[in-house]
């Protein structure tokens, strides 16, 4: 039997937020990309270098948040790291355990890539810091965050 979840077919304005989801998302990866080639960087070494930049991370759970295979995960670490922007280091808490690291160089880039996102300027920018906050906690609450987190 069809539980009522099953049966409920979205409803056009739903529909209507879910593709203007889409189009943000969309919009956000081709910024993003476009601001990754400025350093010669691939949108996935981009991504990488982010994550690095808030902290060191192991390959597993770089390979989880970027939803790829921990062997691209090591290419990506390789190809950024002969460019010194990230480097590897033993993690205090098991030595047999390899962080991957930005280095300054990293972080003044990943610095540099989020200053040159044009979408955080532009349309963010034409919404009031309420809007703003209020947006970021629509989106928290959607994604099972709690709102201001």
């Amino acid at each position: 039997m069809a539980t009522p979840q099953q049966t409920h077919r979205p409803d056009a304005l739903t529909l209507e937020v879910v593709g203007l989801i889409g189009d943000v998302v969309a919009r956000y990866h081709a910024d993003f990309d476009e601001a990754a080639t400025r350093h010669t960087l691939t949108g996935a070494q981009a991504r990488l270098l982010s994550l690095l930049s808030l902290e060191p991370l192991p390959m597993r759970k770089l390979a989880q948040k970027l939803k790829c295979e921990p062997s691209n995960v090591t290419g990506i670490v390789d190809r950024l790291e002969s460019r010194g922007l990230v480097e590897r280091r033993p993690d205090p808490a098991d030595r047999r355990v390899k962080l991957a690291a930005a280095t300054e160089e990293g972080l003044r880039v990943a610095r540099e890539l989020r200053d040159g996102l044009r979408f955080a300027r532009e349309p963010l920018a034409g919404l009031s810091e309420a809007e703003r906050l209020s947006l970021r906690d629509l989106l928290q609450r959607m994604l099972g965050a709690s709102p201001g987190a």
